[in-house]
């Protein structure tokens, strides 16, 4: 069972604890400033020398780990490499997952066979590519 408070405070109470808190602002001594300073001053040096010295990177190293290094620039290496060996291979399984219509081929049960104007039909100029039988 969840407690809560029935009494809630307003915004004008609340204001009223906000504003005694910015009247009363503690004051810090001299000698606590003084004392401050000083580890400050003797801890930067040690900080200096723990921070990694900083390396010059050239281009290509630069583009690898905005991709998100070598993991993820072999992850894009393998889905080209398959991608293309599926391009090239056209497997069966390609066609009869595609009903029939992506390969031309000794297929019997193929009634339509659609040329590559069906799936690319002129944009961006791929009629310039595609030469007319006469």
């Amino acid at each position: 069972m969840a407690k809560t408070e029935t009494d809630l405070l307003d915004d004008a109470q609340l204001e009223a604890f906000f504003e005694a808190g910015r009247e009363d602002v503690p004051e810090l001594s001299d000698s606590f400033m003084a004392a401050l300073l000083q580890d400050a001053d003797l801890a930067q040096p040690q900080l200096a020398a723990l921070a990694p010295p900083r390396v010059k990177r050239s281009l290509w190293q630069d583009i690898i780990a905005q991709i998100g290094g070598w993991p993820a620039l072999a992850g894009m290496a393998t889905a080209t490499v398959a991608g293309v060996w599926i391009g090239f291979a056209a497997p069966d399984q390609l066609e009869t997952l595609s009903g029939g219509v992506l390969l031309v081929g000794d297929y019997a049960s193929v009634d339509t066979i659609y040329d590559v104007q069906d799936f690319a039909p002129n944009y961006f100029g791929t009629d310039l590519l595609i030469e007319e039988e006469g």
